[in-house]
C-alpha cells in the first residue's frame, strides 16, 4: 500500500468519524431543543424565562455582525415559536376537554381557524429562515479572451399591448449590449402586430417577428419564436426592462464553465417608485416590496440550487429549454414553472445579485394587485401541476424552497383571520385564544419579538420591519378567490398583462380597491368602541383579556391605516421618470461657445445640467449636448427648457434612431448605472420602522376620513362680481385678467414630440370663448387594446373650471378584429357612465381592409361634459352564435391613441379678487405648462423685484412638477394674462393703462 493510499484511506475515516459525530450532536440538540421547549411552566415562570430569552438575543444582536450571531438568533427565535405553538396546542386541547368551558360549534370554529392561521405562520417562519440560511452571492466569471469561443445569443422582447416609447429603449438597450455583433441577434416579440413596431424595429436593424395567434400569451410568443431561432442561449427582457451593455458579459461566463447550468436570473430593478414608495412618499427611503425576494431570497435559494426563473433579465441554454418543451404554458406563472421544470430534469440554476436591467414599477395600485393576483394565481396551479414535494428529480432543499415560495401566496386566509380575530371576543363575545391573558402574552411576546428581530437582521437590508403585514394586507382580500379557485382548479384563469409607462392625472382616492381596507377598518374600530361597555360592565372581571384584544385592534387599524393611504393614488404628471444620473456633458450653444457642466437628473424626456459657468439662453433654443461614452463623445440635440443661470434645462423631441440610441446609453445602459441604488437609505430598525409606520397611518386615516365625508367642490357657474378695488398697495402685484385673454386647457399635454390635432388658432376664437382639441394620447393613455368577448377600458381627464362645453365632439380611430361577427359585436362610447355612441363593424369585419383604420365622428351631450371626466369604452365581441369559449382572447378591438376630442364653449368671467388664485393663470387640476409673463411699467427698482419675486414664487410653488416660465417686459403688454408690477406713485405709460383697461392694484 502506497502513503498516497494510505492517507487517503486515514482521511476517509476521518471523514466518517466526522459524520458520525456530527448526527449524535444534531440527534442532541434536537433531544434538548424538544424537552426544553415542552418544558411546562407556569405563567409567571415563562415570563421570566420568556424576558431572559430576549434579553440575551438583544445582547447577542448588538454585539456583532457575525452571521455566526444570526444564525443564533434563527435558532432562538424558532425555539421560541415552537413553544409558543406547542403550548397553543396543548392550551386548545385542554379547553376542549375541560367540561366547565361551555364551548360550541361557533367558539370551536373561530379557535380552530386561529390555530391553523398561526400554524401557517410557523411554517413560512420557519421555511424562511431554511431558505435565507446561507446566501450565496456569486459573483460573475470571466469570459474567454478569444472573442470566437463566446456562443451566439438570441434576445427576445416579447410585447403586446405596450406604447413604443417604452419598448424602443428596451430594444435599443439590447442592440448595445458588450457582446461581438455577429452573434447578438435581437429581435422584438409583437403579439400585438403593431405596424409603427414593425418600422421601428426595421430602421433600428432590429429583428421583428409575429405570430397568428395569441396563444398562451407571453410564453406562447416566445416559444412561437424559438422554433424559428437556432442560437444556443436565449436571454429574455420584458419589453420595460432596459439592459446595461455589461449584462451578457457579467452572466455569459458562468454558462462556458457549468455545462449543466440551465437558467441564470439577475435583479428585477425598478427605477420608478411603485404604489406604496409613491402614494405613501417612500421612494428610495424604504426597499420596495420586490426587493426581499430579489435582494436575500434568490441569493438563498442559490445557495440550495433552487434560483428561479423571473420571466425576464436572465439568460437560458436552449438545450434545457427544448428538453422540456420550451416555456411552460399550463399556468400563467410560465417563468418559475419553466425553472422548476428545468430542476427536475437535472439541471441547474443561478443567480448573480447584480442589477443588470432596470424596468417600471407599476403606477397604479389596482395594476400592481392585478400583478400580484396573476403571480399567487400562477404558483398554486404550480403547486397543483406540479408540486415540488413530490415532483421527480428534486432534492430535498430544492422541494422546500418551492414549496415555500408557493406556499407563502397562500397568506390571503390566515392574513385576513389575523385582522379580524380581536373581535371575535369583542364584538361577538366568542373565544377566540384559550387561555389566560397573562400566559397567553408570556407565551407569544418572545416569538413575536424574536421573530421580528431576527428577521430585521436578515432581512433589513431588502425588507423594513412590519412593512411585510402592510403589503400582505393590501393583497390578501384580492387574492383570495384567485389562489383558492386555483387551489381547487388549476386550469381557470388567464393571462394578463400589467399595464406601465402610464400617469396619474390627479390626486384622489381610490375607493373601489379601497373597499375590503375601509370594511375591515370599520370592524376594528366598532370593536374598539364595543370594548368600553365590556371593560367597565359586561366583562369588569376580565380587564385583561378587554386590553389584550384591544391592542391587537389598535395594531389591526394602524396597517390598515396604511392600506388605505397606499389606496388614495397621488398625481404623478410626468410621462418619462425622472433618474438622478450624474454624469459629464458638454454644451454647444447657439453661438458657438461650449460649456461643460453635469447631468442632475434625466429622463427620456429631458434633462437638468448644472454648468461650470451661469448662460442665457431663450427658450426654444436648440444646443448639443455631447456625452463622453467608450467610443468617443456622443452628442444628442436638445431644446432649452429654461435657463436659470448655472442650471440649464432642455428637452428631448424628434429624436433620430441614432440619437435615440445615445440616449439609452446614458439613461440606461452605463454598467454601474444601478449599483449603489439603495445604499442612501437608513438601516432596518424595529422600533424606529413601527414610529414610521404609525406616522404614515395617522396620516392616512386622517385623509381617508376627509375624502369619503368631505362634499366635493361643485364648480360655480356665475361667479359673483366684485367691485373692483381702487386703492392702491405698496410694491404689490396686479393680477389682471385681461380682454381676449384665454386659458389653454389640454393643449399643453402634448408630449415626447407628439401634436394634438389642428385645432382653430386663438385668434379666430371669439373673446369670451374657447376651443380645445386634444386626443386621448395627449392624456397619458397608449392605444387601447380590447379583448375577449367583453372589455371594458377608461380615460380620465379634466376641463378646466372656466370652460363651459356648448358643443363636444369625439373624432374616433378604430378598428376591429378580422374574426368578428358584425352584427352582434360592437363598441360602447359612454361619457361619466352615460351611453353616448356605439360603433359596429363593418360587414367585412374590418373597418375598411384588414388592419386597417376607420375613422368616426360623433357629437356628445354637452351636460355630460364635468370637471373630472371618464371616457369608457366596453368592447362586446363574439366570433360565433353558440358554443362560445369567454376566455377566447383572440378577438379584439382597438382604439388608438389619435382619437381627439373637440371642445368648443364660453369661458366664466372671474371676478377681480385675489381669492380666485390661482386662476385665471393656473387650474391646479389641470395638466399645463405655466408661462406667465411680468409686466413692469418702467425699469424695475427693489422693491418691485422683491414684490415680483413673491408673486411668482407663489406660483412656482403651486406649479408642483410643470415646467414654469416669467418672461419679463418693460413698457410692452403681451397678449394674455399678466402679472403687473407698478408702484402707487408711479404711472403706467398710456398705451399700457388703455390696454389693461383698470388701474393697477
Amino acid at each position: 500500500m502506497t502513503a498516497t493510499r494510505l492517507w487517503q484511506d486515514i482521511g476517509a475515516g476521518d471523514n466518517l468519524l466526522t459524520k458520525l459525530l456530527r448526527f449524535v450532536f444534531m440527534a442532541a440538540a434536537a433531544v434538548v431543543f424538544y424537552f426544553l421547549a415542552v418544558l411546562p411552566l407556569s405563567w409567571p415562570q415563562q415570563a421570566v424565562c420568556g424576558l431572559l430569552t430576549l434579553l440575551m438575543a438583544m445582547a447577542l444582536s448588538r454585539s456583532s455582525d457575525s452571521y455566526l450571531v444570526t444564525l443564533t438568533l434563527m435558532i432562538m427565535s424558532m425555539f421560541c415559536t415552537f413553544r409558543y405553538g406547542y403550548w397553543r396546542v396543548s392550551q386548545t386541547v385542554q379547553f376542549f376537554r375541560d367540561p366547565a368551558n361551555h364551548w360550541g360549534a361557533l367558539d370551536a370554529f373561530f379557535i380552530l381557524c386561529l390555530v391553523g392561521a398561526e400554524f401557517y405562520a410557523f411554517v413560512i417562519l420557519f421555511l424562511g429562515y431554511f431558505q435565507t440560511i446561507w446566501p450565496l452571492r456569486r459573483a460573475p466569471v470571466a469570459l474567454p479572451d478569444d472573442e470566437h469561443e463566446w456562443p451566439h445569443i438570441d434576445v427576445l422582447i416579447p410585447t403586446y399591448n405596450e406604447p413604443l416609447d417604452v419598448v424602443r429603449y428596451t430594444a435599443l438597450g439590447a442592440l448595445n449590449m458588450d457582446w461581438p455583433a455577429d452573434k447578438l441577434h435581437i429581435y422584438i416579440l409583437d403579439d400585438g402586430r403593431r405596424k409603427e413596431f414593425e418600422e421601428f424595429a426595421f430602421e433600428a436593424g432590429i429583428g421583428y417577428k409575429i405570430r397568428g395567434d395569441n396563444k398562451h400569451a407571453k410564453a406562447g410568443n416566445i416559444n412561437a419564436a424559438l422554433k424559428l431561432l437556432d442560437s444556443p442561449y436565449v436571454a429574455i427582457f420584458d419589453c420595460d426592462h432596459v439592459p446595461t451593455r455589461s449584462f451578457l458579459q457579467m452572466t455569459m461566463g458562468w454558462f462556458l464553465r457549468d455545462g449543466k447550468l440551465a437558467m441564470l436570473q439577475t435583479p428585477h430593478h425598478f427605477y420608478s417608485p411603485d404604489p406604496f414608495e409613491r402614494n405613501l412618499g417612500q421612494f428610495r427611503i424604504i426597499p420596495n416590496e420586490g426587493e426581499l425576494f430579489y435582494g436575500i431570497v434568490q441569493d438563498g435559494n442559490d445557495f440550495w440550487n433552487a434560483t428561479f426563473f423571473c420571466g425576464s433579465c436572465a439568460v437560458l441554454r436552449r438545450e434545457a429549454l427544448d428538453e422540456i418543451g420550451g416555456i411552460a404554458v399550463e399556468t400563467v406563472t410560465e417563468d418559475a414553472h419553466t425553472s422548476l421544470r428545468m430542476q427536475m430534469n437535472g439541471w441547474g440554476t443561478a443567480y448573480i445579485n447584480i442589477p443588470q436591467a432596470a424596468g417600471l414599477a407599476t403606477e397604479r395600485l389596482s395594476a400592481h394587485v392585478g400583478q400580484r393576483i396573476r403571480w399567487a394565481r400562477g404558483m398554486i396551479q404550480i403547486l397543483r401541476t406540479d408540486n415540488p414535494l413530490f415532483a421527480p428529480g428534486l432534492k430535498f432543499p430544492q422541494r422546500l424552497c418551492y414549496f415555500n415560495a408557493m406556499m407563502h401566496f397562500m397568506y390571503a386566509i390566515p392574513r385576513l383571520i389575523f385582522l379580524t380575530a380581536p373581535l371575535i371576543y369583542l364584538i361577538l363575545s366568542h373565544t377566540n385564544v384559550p387561555g389566560y391573558w397573562a400566559a397567553i402574552l408570556a407565551y407569544a411576546l418572545p416569538h413575536l419579538i424574536l421573530s421580528n428581530v431576527t428577521n430585521s437582521r436578515v432581512q433589513g437590508e431588502h425588507r423594513h420591519s412590519f412593512w411585510n403585514e402592510i403589503y400582505e394586507t393590501v393583497l390578501s382580500p384580492y387574492i383570495l378567490l384567485p389562489t383558492v379557485m386555483a387551489l381547487i382548479n388549476p386550469k381557470l384563469g388567464k393571462f394578463n398583462v400589467t399595464a406601465k409607462g402610464g400617469v396619474v392625472r390627479r390626486t384622489f382616492f381610490d375607493t373601489k380597491i379601497a373597499q375590503p381596507f375601509l370594511i375591515l377598518l370599520l370592524f376594528n374600530i366598532a370593536g374598539l368602541l364595543v370594548a368600553i361597555p365590556r371593560y367597565f360592565v359586561w366583562d369588569r372581571d376580565r380587564p385583561g383579556t378587554v386590553l389584550m384584544n384591544c391592542l391587537w385592534s389598535v395594531f389591526n387599524i394602524i396597517i390598515l391605516g396604511v392600506t388605505t393611504a397606499v389606496a388614495r393614488e397621488m398625481k404623478q404628471l410626468r410621462t418619462t421618470v425622472r433618474i438622478a444620473i450624474i454624469t459629464p456633458v458638454m454644451a454647444a450653444l447657439p453661438d458657438g461657445s461650449a460649456v461643460e457642466g453635469e447631468t442632475i437628473d434625466m429622463s427620456s424626456g429631458g434633462t437638468s445640467i448644472r454648468l461650470l459657468e451661469p448662460v442665457e439662453l431663450a427658450p426654444q433654443s436648440e444646443i448639443l449636448l455631447g456625452f463622453p461614452m467608450p467610443s468617443g463623445t456622443q452628442e444628442l440635440r436638445a431644446t432649452v427648457v429654461a435657463s436659470e443661470g448655472e442650471v440649464l434645462r432642455v428637452k428631448f423631441e424628434n429624436l433620430s434612431i441614432a440619437e435615440q440610441e445615445v440616449l439609452t446609453m446614458v439613461l440606461y445602459s452605463r454598467a454601474d448605472s444601478w449599483l449603489g441604488w439603495g445604499e442612501s437609505r437608513e438601516s432596518d430598525n424595529v422600533l424606529r420602522s413601527l414610529t414610521r409606520i404609525f406616522t404614515i397611518s395617522m396620516h392616512g386615516l386622517v385623509s381617508t376620513a376627509k375624502s369619503l365625508f368631505t362634499p366635493r367642490k361643485k364648480t360655480k357657474k356665475k361667479p359673483a362680481r366684485v367691485p373692483a378695488p381702487t386703492s392702491a398697495l405698496l410694491a404689490i402685484a396686479a393680477l389682471l385678467t385681461l380682454p381676449g385673454a384665454r386659458m389653454h386647457a389640454q393643449h399643453p399635454f402634448a408630449q415626447n414630440g407628439q401634436q394634438p390635432p389642428p385645432a382653430t388658432p386663438a385668434a379666430a376664437t371669439p373673446a369670451g370663448q374657447f376651443r380645445d382639441t386634444f386626443s386621448i394620447g395627449d392624456t397619458g393613455s397608449s392605444q387601447i387594446d380590447m379583448h375577449g368577448v367583453d372589455s371594458t377600458t377608461s380615460v380620465y381627464f379634466t376641463l378646466p373650471q372656466t370652460h363651459v362645453p356648448r358643443s363636444v365632439k369625439i373624432h374616433v380611430s378604430y378598428a376591429f378584429s378580422p374574426a368578428l361577427l358584425p352584427d352582434i359585436s360592437h363598441i360602447k362610447l359612454m361619457l361619466n357612465g352615460t351611453l353616448f355612441a356605439t360603433i359596429r363593424p363593418t360587414p367585412d369585419g374590418t373597418g375598411r381592409s384588414k388592419g386597417e383604420v376607420t375613422e368616426s365622428e360623433f357629437a356628445i351631450p354637452a351636460e355630460l361634459m364635468v370637471h373630472h371626466n371618464a371616457l369608457t369604452m366596453e368592447f362586446i365581441g363574439h366570433y360565433t352564435l353558440m358554443c362560445e369559449d369567454p376566455a377566447n382572447t383572440t378577438l379584439w378591438a382597438r382604439v388608438h391613441r389619435n382619437t381627439y376630442f373637440d371642445i368648443q364653449g364660453d369661458l366664466l368671467p372671474l371676478a377681480d379678487d385675489l381669492k380666485q388664485l390661482p386662476l385665471p393663470f393656473l387650474d391646479p387640476a389641470v395638466v399645463q405648462p405655466l408661462s406667465l409673463p411680468v409686466i413692469f411699467a418702467a425699469p424695475p427698482d427693489t422693491k418691485s423685484v422683491q414684490a415680483a419675486g413673491i408673486v411668482t414664487s407663489y406660483f412656482g410653488m403651486i406649479s408642483e412638477g410643470r415646467p414654469v416660465r416669467f418672461p419679463v417686459h418693460i413698457g410692452e403688454l403681451p397678449a394674455g394674462n399678466a402679472i403687473i408690477i407698478s408702484d402707487s406713485s408711479s404711472n403706467l405709460p398710456a398705451g399700457l393703462n388703455m390696454a389693461a383697461g383698470t388701474s393697477p392694484i
